[in-house]
């Protein structure tokens, strides 16, 4: 299958990534030294701690498997604002639907990795390939849309049920993590993501021109070993369309380890609650989202986009199962937050922001389903 070299790459990633953290178990603990001091007595600066106590362990490598129930879903015709240079736009109250059916299955297999690159007490720098493939089934895909999809030129396109019947969606991201304590309480985290997201393959590779980029900064203090809290500013794609909003941290674990929360908002935020050091459940949600191309309609240098984003409230059982192998099980609600999409000029992005008038390309619809995800993960020791 024309798809199994994704499979190779990241399952060959996935056992590189294992056999460096193993690698690194072998290394000298120094923080057993940290009660120690000079000889000349001079006292050892102290830095704070990248995690509190209590909290669910970190994920170095993961796989899974996501998949959501069936829903309806409705398309609205497709235009184009920007190299047809009419001006003409979808009404997003009344948009004129021009594809319609069921998505009987959506999901697939999802690869996450975040490997320490350097790890000490005055600096941690940790990286990530992840990797999130969509298939869908859609029922009515064979079936012609109302009108046809008519590029600028007059050649017809497929639908975009087709599209995604057929092609289906995948998102690759490089993510570094940078952990900068500044004293024994304060700490600064920075992090970059490079996202390419499309109906692409490795056959038929997207242009690196399309790669999206999302950042984040927080200044957080960690008052205790069971408290932290932070704020900051975000560049992001979650929400579909690229935003800048506020990032809130707030982890806490209560004296007796049972209960706590892990909170990155918007991202995700998440109340917790431990049965043993080897079990725990999490109650909360996820953001997820980027800006996905369709090649189909990316025409005359543009890029045609799904600004995909959708809410996910769910619950998460996390379990060990021997060693540092760790399952998950999902369950949850996936709410449709955006699904249009945008022409964009020349591959360069813009700001619309949840007040912008800018003009969409599509105005889509999507049915809140429930879905599933389970999975194996090797943790932090």
């Amino acid at each position: 299958m024309k798809h199994n070299s994704f499979y190779i790459f990241f399952l060959s990633f996935f056992i590189i990534g294992f056999l460096c953290v193993n690698a690194q178990e072998d290394e000298e603990d120094y923080s057993i030294y940290d009660d120690f001091e000079l000889e000349n007595d001079t006292p050892i600066k102290r830095y704070a701690k990248p995690t509190i106590s209590g909290m669910s362990p970190q994920k170095f490598i993961g796989i899974s498997f996501d998949a959501q129930m069936p829903y309806r879903y409705e398309f609205s015709n497709v235009t184009f604002p920007e190299s047809a240079g009419n001006g003409f736009d979808v009404d997003e109250e009344n948009p004129n639907i021009n594809e319609q059916g069921t998505a009987k299955f959506t999901g697939g297999l999802r690869f996450n990795t975040n490997i320490p690159i350097i790890s000490k007490s005055s600096f941690v720098w940790q990286s990530g390939i992840n990797f999130m493939d969509t298939r869908y089934t859609i029922a009515e895909a064979p079936n012609a849309p109302r009108q046809p999809v008519l590029l600028p030129d007059g050649t017809q396109a497929r639908s975009l049920g087709q599209i995604l019947n057929e092609d289906g969606l995948r998102n690759i991201n490089w993510t570094n993590t940078f952990f900068f304590p500044l004293n024994e309480t304060e700490f600064i985290v920075f992090q970059s993501q490079m996202d390419l997201s499309g109906n692409y393959d490795l056959d038929t590779f997207q242009s690196l021109n399309t790669l999206r980029y999302s950042a984040a900064a927080v200044y957080g203090r960690r008052v205790n070993d069971y408290y932290r809290w932070g704020v900051g500013v975000a560049r992001t794609y979650r929400v579909g369309n690229l935003n800048y909003v506020p990032v809130i941290m707030f982890d806490w674990t209560s004296e007796n380890r049972k209960w706590g929360t892990e909170i990155l908002f918007p991202a995700r935020a998440y109340v917790r609650y431990n049965f043993s050091k080897n079990a725990l459940l999490l109650a909360g949600f996820d953001l997820e989202g980027q800006s996905y191309r369709i090649d189909d309609y990316s025409i005359n240098g543009n890029s045609y986009e799904i600004r995909r984003g959708e809410v996910r409230p769910k619950l998460e059982f996390q379990a060990k199962i021997t060693g540092y192998i760790w399952a998950s099980v999902q369950a949850g609600y996936r709410w449709d937050w955006s699904y249009d999409a945008d022409e964009l000029d020349a591959n360069q992005d813009f700001f619309r922001g949840f007040f912008g008038n800018q003009e969409f390309g599509m105005v889509n619809s999507l049915e809140n389903p429930l879905f599933f995800n389970v999975g194996l993960n090797f943790v932090s020791p």
